[in-house]
């Protein structure tokens, strides 16, 4: 199967490759919203800290077991370890749930580069005789469920015919482009966030300890559990970690790839661009709360509400020019967007591209991804005419819970986010630390790493990190995932979360496996 199947034409490539499948929403989106929900520069530290001492080694892990089986997921796993190979369908599943409300988060792009594309060629202000402001123009596109299913099957199309086209000929080629691309727009957008009056303020948010409570934005910091969970899932979804695409990514990587000195590079830059995403958002949203006369403790920091809502009155109060740079604004979101889904839908078709080739049926990678693509967007209509909850069709509403409701409940992409993102995620991460570290070896990966040469320095401390830092860490992620997402009496969810971590522990020491 090894010579039959796809591979990076060259690591170029396959770095534009990761690192567009780590930049997407969760940069330029995810990002920006959480600091702004977590409290600013305390949950930037501790993102810092969980990408170098979780992020990083579950990275090098994930491209180690990709390039040592040369297989998808699931029988990357399987061929590892027999007990564990349960995790494989684990790295498909989150996959196929973040498709079914990211889909849709790219169909609102779409919708939104549409407008400013609208509204520097035809001047719609002037047709409806008012300025067009974000709340509007978002409350009209969640009451819109056509429009919204439409714009997310566009999307879903414009991603199937990259998948098509290949590993190489397909994604690599697109991320190419792209990823140099994003860049460079980013930057623009950033030079005109920062000279908007007040700017700095957001700056401080940003990057002053302590400056989120200090400067008014919000009533008290958040708990440190809290931050941790959300930064431990935000870390997962921007890298792509614990989702089978790096993973996959890695499978068809050659044997004289440095796989350190990539997942350093992987990782380094997408926590660049996320906070240059940061420093695009939020200075940009502070400025115009602030110039508009709106109090900084109700500045929309958060949420859809942050790239829909709020960015789009930036624009909208830029003058002639606002038009523009929401064009190459939502322009950059949508090329980080479809990098990112990319390599998901890569992650979730690899399985069954793999299974035709070993049984001699050759490359079906077309029929494959046109089925991958039309699984996730029958899935995604619900979440696409769900509008954020605003028509009456998410899980409360057809559970028939009234009034206050766990996160998880409210809408159909938080309920979507809630078991990949909250659950499959973490828990993945935390199974394969403990398969790595306790049941095979840390020597398993350091000598697919270095071809069976390793400096000490990076074995003692991928070897500490595997087994210690990134179990407990993950079991922390997962309760302040549970505590985010279903809410309830916190020392339940650490409870549960610790419980787990020590059943599968007894469980993975016990009947250890001998390597083979």
């Amino acid at each position: 199967m090894e010579n039959n199947r796809s591979s990076f034409g060259s690591n170029f490539g396959f770095l534009m490759a990761a690192i567009g499948s780590a930049v997407g929403l969760g940069n330029i989106w995810g990002f920006p919203y959480k600091m702004g929900r977590s409290g600013g520069f305390t949950f930037l530290l501790v993102y810092l800290l969980l990408a170098v001492f979780v992020g990083l080694i579950i990275m090098v892990s994930e491209l180690a077991l990709g390039r040592m089986t040369r297989m998808s997921p699931i029988d990357a796993y399987q061929a590892v370890s027999k007990k564990y190979k349960w995790i494989g369908w684990l790295a498909i599943a989150a996959p196929f749930l973040v498709m079914t409300f990211y889909a849709v988060l790219g169909g609102y792009v779409l919708q939104y580069m549409s407008l400013n594309l609208a509204e520097l060629s035809f001047d719609l202000s002037n047709i409806y005789g008012q300025q067009i402001t974000g709340a509007a123009t978002f409350s009209a596109m969640l009451a819109n469920p056509f429009g919204c299913f439409f714009f997310t099957l566009l999307f879903m199309l414009i991603c199937m015919v990259i998948v098509m086209g290949g590993v190489s000929g397909g994604i690599e080629r697109f991320n190419k482009i792209g990823m140099p691309a994003l860049a460079a727009m980013l930057v623009v957008v950033i030079v005109r966030s920062l000279t908007l009056p007040n700017a700095a303020e957001g700056l401080k948010f940003m990057f002053v300890p302590g400056y989120a409570i200090k400067g008014g934005f919000i009533d008290q910091a958040p708990d440190l559990i809290s931050v941790l969970g959300t930064a431990g899932g935000q870390m997962f979804f921007s890298l792509s970690l614990a989702m089978g695409a790096i993973l996959t990514y890695g499978s068809y990587l050659g044997r004289e790839e440095n796989l350190v000195n990539n997942s350093i590079t992987i990782v380094f830059a997408d926590t660049v661009i996320a906070i240059m995403a940061g420093i695009a958002v939020i200075p940009a949203a502070v400025a115009n709360g602030i110039n508009n006369g709106i109090p900084v403790n109700e500045i929309a920091l958060n949420g859809p509400k942050l790239l829909f809502v709020t960015l789009q009155d930036v624009f909208s109060h830029m003058g002639h020019a606002g038009p523009l740079f929401g064009l190459i604004f939502y322009l950059l979101v949508l090329l980080a967007a479809i990098s990112s889904a990319i390599s998901l839908m890569e992650a979730i078709g690899a399985h069954w591209i793999d299974k035709d080739l070993q049984a001699g049926k050759g490359d079906n990678r077309k029929k494959i991804t046109i089925n991958v693509s039309i699984l996730i967007t029958a899935a995604a209509l619900i979440v696409a005419v769900d509008g954020l909850g605003s028509n009456h069709i998410h899980p409360a509403a057809l559970l028939g819970i009234q009034g206050s409701v766990p996160d998880f409940i409210a809408d159909w992409l938080d309920f979507m986010d809630c078991w990949s993102e909250g659950i499959a995620m973490p828990l993945g991460a935390m199974l394969m630390a403990l398969m790595i570290g306790w049941e095979r070896s840390p020597k398993l990966i350091l000598d697919e790493v270095g071809h069976g040469n390793h400096s000490s320095f990076f074995a003692k401390f991928y070897t500490l990190c595997i087994r210690y830092v990134a179990p407990v860490v993950m079991a922390f992620v997962l309760a302040g995932q549970m505590i985010g997402f279903f809410g309830g009496p916190d020392i339940l969810w650490y409870a549960l979360s610790f419980a787990a971590l020590a059943g599968f522990a007894f469980f993975t020491i016990n009947g250890r496996e001998k390597e083979e």
